[in-house]
């Protein structure tokens, strides 16, 4: 499965995690391997299901750079991921409300030294990629923007700050229904413009296949990939891709395996 020495046509790598937070009478995680590996000129889309407290969204913060395990390795295109830059975007809005919509989304640039025209250009760039276009002197705060306003600043703000490798935590999870298709709508069409690899969490099964080329589904503590599935369906996706009686013989087949995976 791994490759016998870290490269970078391995996006992601996580050798060996284990997670205590009572120093080794209970385990969170334990053994964990998780690769993804690099898919040139195409990016990928990769979804992680599981029950609640099953560890999804403590893998993602490993990738991110905010936790470290308590045993293991987590390698970002082959090296520890503190010398890498991936951004992500929560549940819960993360735009730093006293800063405007342009501020924020160029603020990675104003860390690295970037000039103040530059970083303004290119983040117009995204601005005006994520449908918010009018509002970049607005303050990112609600309820100046929605809640899908909102997270178009954090998706925008992460792609600058790095489009290659995209760590979502249920980005879409408190939208209202129309604002969650439309924001799936969008996703889609920025993995195909930037090939990026994107790491997305979610609960809600049809939105996995919906945006997902791969899915794998964690099992509860101590927790692991249990189950990996291909979403065969074309890259290409839009309204119609849900009324395809594949891509709903994907949902329910999704749908079993989660529930044997909860009989575990």
């Amino acid at each position: 499965m791994f490759a016998d020495n870290p490269n970078q046509n391995n996006i992601i790598e996580l050798r060996g995690i284990s997670q205590s937070y009572d120093g080794g009478q209970n385990w969170i995680i334990q053994d964990f391997d998780f690769l993804i590996e690099d898919k040139p000129d195409q990016g990928q889309f990769v979804v992680l299901l599981g029950m609640s407290g099953s560890g999804k969204s403590t893998v993602l913060r490993y990738i991110a750079g905010l936790q470290k395990p308590t045993k293991g390795t987590v390698l970002v295109k082959g090296e520890e991921v503190d010398k890498q830059r991936v951004s992500m975007v929560f549940q819960q809005y993360s735009s730093l409300p006293w800063l405007t919509v342009l501020e924020n989304v160029g603020l990675a640039l104003k860390f690295q030294g970037v000039s103040k025209k530059e970083r303004d250009e290119k983040a117009m760039e995204l601005i005006k990629l994520v449908g918010l276009e009018g509002h970049e002197k607005k303050f990112a705060q609600y309820p100046t923007l929605s809640g899908g306003q909102l997270q178009r600043v954090a998706i925008a703000r992460s792609l600058l700050a790095n489009p290659e490798i995209l760590i979502m935590d249920e980005p879409f999870g408190a939208l209202d229904v129309k604002t969650r298709l439309t924001m799936q709508d969008l996703l889609t069409n920025i993995w195909r413009q930037f090939q990026s690899t994107i790491i997305f969490v979610t609960h809600d099964i049809s939105e996995a296949v919906y945006l997902a080329d791969d899915i794998y589904i964690m099992k509860s503590q101590p927790s692991k990939i249990v189950e990996h599935i291909h979403v065969d369906l074309p890259i290409e996706r839009n309204r119609l891709t849900k009324r395809d009686p594949q891509y709903i013989a994907l949902v329910h087949e999704v749908e079993d395996r989660m529930i044997s995976v909860s009989e575990l």
